[in-house]
Parts: structure tokens; sequence; C-alpha cells
């Protein structure tokens, strides 16, 4: 019988198996390390990237802070020009108000039966302090103020006799409301004149 000896191929075959083997780890190893220093990389520009963003946000909102400020101080500017045109227009809308009233009052004296000591003009409400002659005097003067269509709400306070170098006289106090909108009305009407 033949023998044959197969020991050097076995051998041989599993030198190729080793070597076979150790250049698939060598390669894994390789492709391992670029694969990780592939995301090692990525990692970083990605780190970067979000620095340069942090850095750029950052001074961005440095930036509008600095912006805000500005804006709530025009807001504050604004704010106190419209107060101010606020009360310039009240005052524009109320000049003519106390002419018209002194003009108003002026036409419903009774002549020569009384006189005003004081007129006073809040908001709507006028209070007319005076002196009259008699009782009838002070009546036919709150006539003619609820006829005037410019009041409503006439009303007397307090009527008291007081005599003035030996002159007796009444000392009245008046009340009455007046109606906004036609003191308006008359302003133009006055104006048109």
């Amino acid at each position: 019988m033949i023998r044959i000896n197969l020991l050097p191929f076995r051998k041989a075959r599993k030198k190729e198996n080793v070597r076979r083997q150790i250049s698939i780890f060598i390669l894994v190893l390789i492709f391992l390390t670029l694969g990780m220093s592939y995301f090692a990389i990525a990692l970083n520009r990605k780190i970067q990237d979000l620095d340069n963003r942090i850095k750029t946000s950052n001074q961005q909102l440095s930036e509008l802070t600095v912006l805000t400020k500005e804006i709530d101080d025009i807001k504050k500017k604004l704010d106190t020009i419209k107060k101010k045109t606020a009360v310039i227009k009240n005052l524009e809308r109320n000049r003519k108000s106390s002419v018209i009233l002194l003009d108003t009052m002026t036409s419903m004296v009774i002549p020569g039966r009384m006189w005003f000591t004081s007129l006073s003009d809040i908001n709507d409400s006028v209070e007319i302090n005076g002196f009259a002659m008699d009782n009838k005097t002070v009546a036919d003067f709150m006539i003619k103020l609820e006829g005037s269509k410019l009041f409503y709400s006439v009303s007397l306070k307090t009527i008291k006799q007081q005599a003035i170098k030996d002159v007796s006289l009444k000392n009245f106090e008046i009340s009455c409301r007046k109606i906004v909108k036609l003191e308006a009305d008359n302003s133009e009407k006055a104006v048109k004149k």
C-alpha cells in the first residue's frame, strides 16, 4: 500500500489559515481605527460648529439686548410724547371753554341787580357765587341758566341775607352742570363769527 504523507500539506494549510486570520484581524483593526477616527473627526467638527453657533448666538444676543434697551428707551420717550400731546390736546380743547363760559355768564347776568364774586369750572361742574338784590333776581338767573341749553341740573346750594355798606343783599351759591357737546358747537359758532 502506498502511503502519502499529508502532514506538510496540513501544516501549510494551517499556516495559510493563520495568515488569513491574522490579515483579516489586522484589516478589521485598520477599518475600526479608520471608522473611529472618522467618527471622532466628525464629532469634533460638530462640536466646533456648535461652539461657533454659540459664539454667534451670544454676539447676536448682546446686540439684541442693546437694541431692546434702545427700543425700551424709545417706547418711554414715545409714551411721554403721547402724554404731552394728550395734555396739549386737552388744553386746546378746553381753551375756548372758559371763554365761552364767561361769555355765556355775562349774557345771563341781570344787569344792575346781581354780580358774581367767584365762578369755578371743574370738568363739567360749574360753581357760581355772587350777590343779588333779592330772591327773585336769583330765581330769574337760575331760569336763564336752565333755558340756555348749555347747563342742566341747576341747583341753589345756599342763599343768605348779608348787609354790605348798609345795603341788604342776598349772597347766593349755585351749582350746575354744563353740556360739553354744546360748548364745542358754540365754540365753533363763535370762531365762525
